[in-house]
C-alpha cells in the first residue's frame, strides 16, 4: 500500500481522538522528563562525591609502615629449625618512618610514562598550644606546586593564598573548624609542640575546608621544608609519596609492582575506597531502575489508549480492510500512530528534561561541608538523552505493536454484519 496514504490514515485517526493522543504523548513526555532529570541529578551527585575522593586521594600512596620483623632470632637458630616457634608481644623493628632513597624513588616515578605526577609529603603529629590547653593536631608537609597541580589543593583553601605556604617561612594553613576552635585569625602566630617536645611558632596564612568537619579540626598544611624543620630532619626525609596515574584502572597492578620495586607499602585508590565505589554503583543502579520503570509505565498507558482506539474504530478498520487495506497495512497504521506519539512525546520529554536539569542546576545549595558548591550538582551527559530517546521509541513501538496485531486480524465481514 502507498506509504503516503498510510501516513494520511494514521494522521486522521490520531486527530480524530486528539485528547487521547495528547494524554498518551504527555505520559511519554513526563516519563522522559523525569528520567532525564533523575539521572542527571543522581549522576551529578555521584560525580561530586567521586571528585571529592578522587581529587584529594592519590591513585597510589607509598609510605613506610613500622611493622614487626617477619623473621625472629629464634627462627635463625639451627637448633630450632624443626620446631614451631611462637613469640608473643613482638615489637616493631627499630626503624625510621621514612621512605628510603626518596629522591631516587621520585626520579624513577618521574621517568615512568604511566605516572601523571608524584607529590612528596611529610606527615607529623603535633599539639596545638592554646593557652594551657594542648589540642591534638596533624600537619601535612606538602610540595605546594605538586599538591595543587595533582590534587587541586587551591580549591579547598577558602581563605588566604595557598602559595603563601611556599613564599612565607614557618607558615601554616589551618582547617577552618580547628581555627575557630583555637580562635586563630589569618596573620596570627600559633605555637605547636613537635613529637620531640620542641615548641615552634607558625604563622597562620589561610584556612581550608575539606568537607569533613572532624578532619578539619585536627588537620593542617605547611610546606614540606617547614615540616622537615619541625622534625629536625634533612630535605631527604619523606614519609609519603602520592602518585597520580594517567589511567586510574592501573592502580591495583602498579601498587603491587611499586611495593616490590621500592620496598615500601603501597595502597591503591580502589582498595582504599572500595565501600565508596560500591555506594556509587548502587545509587546509579537505583536511578536507572526508577527511570526505566517510568518509561515502562508510560508504555502501558499508550498500550491501553491504543486498545481503546481500536475498539472504538472497529467500523473504520472494517471499512479500511473492505476497501483494499491488508492486515499488514492496518498493522503499520497503528504502529505509525504509536511511534508518532512516542517521537513527539519523547522530543518534548528531552527538551523538558534539559530544562528541568538546568532549573535544578541553578537552585542554590549552601552547606558548610562543601563550601565550593553553590548549586545542586547536575550532569549533562548526552548518554542519558540518547538512552531516553531510544527507550521512548522502543517502548511506544512495543505498546503499539500488540494492539496493531489485534487490529490486523479483525474480519471486516463480521464487523459489518454485526452493525
Amino acid at each position: 500500500m502507498n506509504l503516503k496514504l498510510l501516513f494520511g490514515v494514521a494522521r486522521s485517526l490520531l486527530f480524530a481522538r486528539w485528547k487521547q493522543t495528547l494524554v498518551a504523548a504527555f505520559g511519554v513526555t513526563f516519563s522522559i522528563t523525569m528520567f532525564i532529570g533523575l539521572l542527571s541529578f543522581m549522576s551529578g551527585l555521584n560525580n561530586l562525591l567521586d571528585n571529592l575522593i578522587i581529587n584529594r586521594t592519590p591513585h597510589i600512596r607509598l609510605y613506610k609502615e613500622l611493622l614487626p620483623s617477619d623473621t625472629q632470632p629464634v627462627d635463625l637458630s639451627a637448633s630450632y629449625n624443626d620446631h614451631y616457634n611462637f613469640v608473643r608481644s613482638v615489637r616493631p623493628k627499630n626503624d625510621r618512618p621514612e621512605i628510603q632513597n626518596s629522591f631516587a624513588v621520585l626520579n624513577a616515578l618521574a621517568a615512568d610514562k604511566r605516572v601523571l605526577g608524584a607529590a612528596p609529603k611529610v606527615t607529623t603529629q603535633v599539639f596545638y598550644n592554646v593557652g594551657q590547653v594542648n589540642l591534638t593536631g596533624l600537619i601535612n608537609g606538602i610540595d605546594v606546586d605538586a599538591e595543587n597541580r595533582l590534587f587541586a589543593f587551591s580549591e579547598y583553601v577558602t581563605s588566604g593564598n595557598f602559595m603563601d605556604l611556599k613564599n612565607i617561612p614557618n607558615s601554616i594553613i589551618l582547617g577552618k573548624a580547628g581555627a575557630e576552635k583555637m580562635m586563630a585569625e589569618i596573620g596570627d602566630v600559633i605555637q605547636v609542640t613537635t613529637p620531640s617536645g620542641d615548641r615552634v611558632p607558625l604563622k597562620v596564612v589561610g584556612y581550608f575546608e575539606s568537607g569533613i568537619q572532624e578532619l578539619d579540626k585536627v588537620q593542617s598544611y605547611a610546606s614540606i621544608s617547614t615540616c622537615q624543620r619541625l622534625l629536625g630532619e634533612s630535605s631527604a626525609y619523606i614519609t609519603d609519596i602520592q602518585i597520580k596515574l594517567h589511567d586510574i584502572n592501573l592502580a591495583p597492578e602498579l601498587a603491587k609492582e611499586y611495593h616490590t620495586l621500592f620496598g615500601a607499602e603501597a595502597v591503591d585508590i580502589q582498595t582504599a575506597n572500595a565501600q565508596f565505589e560500591t555506594g556509587s554503583s548502587i545509587r546509579t543502579l537505583i536511578s536507572y531502575a526508577v527511570g526505566i520503570t517510568l518509561l515502562i509505565v508510560a508504555g502501558f498507558g499508550i498500550y491501553n489508549i491504543l486498545n481503546m482506539m481500536i475498539y472504538e474504530k472497529m467500523d473504520s478498520i472494517a471499512i479500511l480492510k473492505a476497501t483494499g487495506f491488508s492486515g499488514s497495512d492496518v498493522n503499520r497504521i497503528f504502529i505509525l500512530i504509536a511511534l508518532s506519539i512516542g517521537i513527539f512525546g519523547g522530543l518534548l520529554g528531552l527538551l523538558f528534561g534539559f530544562g528541568l536539569s538546568a532549573l535544578i542546576d541553578n537552585i542554590p545549595f549552601d552547606t558548610a561541608a562543601l563550601p565550593n558548591i553553590t548549586t545542586y550538582p547536575i550532569s549533562y551527559n548526552p548518554k542519558y538523552y540518547l538512552i531516553g530517546g531510544v527507550f521512548s521509541i522502543i517502548t511506544t513501538y512495543l505498546a503499539g505493536y500488540f494492539p496493531s496485531r489485534k487490529a490486523s486480524k479483525i474480519d471486516p465481514v463480521i464487523i459489518i454484519r454485526g452493525k
